[in-house]
């Protein structure tokens, strides 16, 4: 069998191709998503790779041509943060699935899965399980919740227009793997969340809702229930969990706690909310809604009719999920990179120990290459930016792979100092870092919080002026390879990438300039390019 996987990159996309690996059943895997991983890392050098933005309704003749010849197509793609940009969630979340699913029809597609959640139930008081029967009319206030159950009546129109077609919505719970830790916590903590302590100490108890219950799947787990859907053909709902329950007490001693510390529901909804209204948490109150009125499931109809069980419980699911989180791990792919790039991500490195040679002025070298990572940490926080910010243009998916290579190209430049025994700059790397903080406040001409369409021309100017100094700076370390004590070719490399950096902000760019002074354009609007 061939079978496309939609979103192939994050927790459970990850998952799932380990799991399709290694059935002797699948000949090929084609992955999607807007954003390619490393396709030399494990687990995604097994797969093809292509890149689309379901968002736009112009993708569904690209995602049909791409379905071509498959035999089944796995829907695992879901926005779940910025939670500020509602419609942009709601374009890749819910139309997206249905251009998914109308472009698998059209190239004769005959089995799909797709990730539901339990979140498209509606809201229960007790702790009766409940089988894939109960109503899915989402949770009010929950945007997580509310698109999951319009996700819902998608699939319920195309099964009545597609009878032919074996579609599966598959319901999972919470979904926890160790390597989705630093993702986790990006989604849902936040970078302010001091997890990595984890490591060294627990807290003295837990405070946690009194009625807190839910139910989790390792993402091992549900891999494998959809990959035996798409196998089998399966139709229908199915209610994927372990059959334990995590109550309060389950959680602290997950934690590593015996004790928690129980609280009034009712207090914490207006912390959240103000918590996330003020930055600390990217988590707003939608989800405290869905995680107390959610109802437990019960996944006797996934075992009979699947043949599908729970190698792991929930406990320990999320005792693993905690690990990860204090180490901060995670995989090749953007959604899933570790929360500190590492310097083994880019190239070789000298011998711990390494000097440079007395032939060369150390002195000045070292001086030369804190200048460069004072450049390179204002460079990288300047693309982080200018990806958050242009989220929902067409042109995002190149930012964010820009992104990507410039956080791994400052881990490698930090670490290759460090080996050469030079000190990192420390007055002049916080001042840039403030610096190009306070080039982003420009007006542009536009009332505060309006942003002006010639914003991503100047950003993408300013960000190409950044690359080719980069540029230069691994051309002069090339002339001194052999001093650093490492060999051309790792900077050879890093020139090559430079240059395609160019060209894709060179690409940016041109995109941005067409509509930045054009009356009625607005680059920020979604659109194709």
């Amino acid at each position: 069998m061939r079978i496309v996987v939609v979103g192939a990159t994050g927790n459970t996309g990850t998952a799932v191709l380990k799991e399709l690996i290694d059935r002797p059943e699948v000949d090929s895997i084609l992955g999607v998503s807007r954003r390619l991983p490393d396709q030399e890392a494990e687990p995604y050098r097994h797969a093809e790779w292509t890149t689309v933005d379901i968002q736009f309704e112009e993708s569904r003749s690209t995602l049909a041509e791409t379905f071509e010849g498959a035999d089944a197509v796995i829907h695992l793609a879901w926005l779940i943060q910025p939670n500020t940009k509602r419609e942009l969630l709601r374009r890749v979340n819910v139309d997206g699935t249905r251009y998914v699913l109308e472009a698998a029809s059209e190239a004769g597609v005959e089995r799909i899965a797709v990730a539901s959640s339990v979140g498209a139930y509606s809201p229960v008081s007790d702790n009766e399980l409940r089988d894939e029967s109960w109503p899915t009319g989402g949770i009010e206030g929950s945007h997580y919740s509310v698109d999951k159950a319009a996700q819902e009546r998608v699939m319920d129109d195309f099964e009545a227009e597609h009878p032919e077609i074996a579609l599966a919505r598959l319901r999972p719970g919470l979904v926890f793997q160790s390597d989705a830790g630093s993702e986790i916590q990006r989604y849902f903590a936040g970078k302010f969340a001091p997890v990595q302590l984890l490591q060294h100490v627990r807290p003295p108890f837990v405070p946690l809702p009194n009625n807190v219950r839910a139910q989790a799947v390792h993402a091992k787990d549900l891999a494998r229930a959809y990959t035996e859907a798409v196998l089998r053909g399966a139709q229908g709902p199915f209610n994927i969990c372990a059959d334990d329950i995590l109550d309060a007490a389950a959680i602290s001693r997950a934690v590593g706690r015996r004790r928690n510390l129980p609280l009034p529901s009712a207090p914490l909804r207006p912390l959240l909310k103000a918590a996330h209204r003020i930055g600390v948490v990217p988590t707003d109150e939608g989800w405290f809604d869905m995680g107390v009125g959610v109802p437990l499931m019960d996944n006797s109809k996934a075992k009979r009719e699947l043949d599908w069980e729970p190698t792991i419980s929930g406990f320990q699911a999320l005792k693993e999920l905690i690990e990860g989180m204090s180490t901060g791990v995670g995989e090749g792919s953007p959604p899933m990179r570790p929360r500190k790039a590492t310097a083994s991500d880019q190239a070789e490195l000298p011998a711990e120990g390494h000097r440079p040679s007395d032939e060369i002025d150390t002195d000045l070298l070292r001086q030369y290459m804190a200048d460069h990572l004072t450049g390179a940490t204002a460079g990288l926080k300047r693309i982080e930016a200018m990806a958050e910010a242009f989220v929902e243009t067409p042109v995002y998916p190149e930012l964010s792979q820009v992104a990507t290579g410039i956080r791994a190209e400052h881990a490698y430049l930090e670490e290759l100092i460090k080996r050469q025994g030079f000190s990192r700059p420390t007055i002049a790397a916080p001042l840039a870092w403030a610096t190009e903080k306070a080039s982003r406040l420009k007006p542009y001409s536009r009332p505060p919080g309006e942003r002006s369409p010639s914003a991503m021309v100047l950003e993408t100017e300013l960000m190409l002026s950044a690359v080719i100094a980069k540029l230069h700076g691994w051309k002069m370390m090339r002339d001194h390879a052999h001093e650093l004590g490492v060999s051309e070719q790792v900077f050879e490399d890093l020139i090559d990438t430079a240059y395609d950096q160019l060209n894709t902000l060179e690409h940016v760019h041109e995109y941005a300039r067409a509509r930045a002074f054009a009356k009625g354009e607005n680059p920020f609007e979604p659109r194709e390019t």
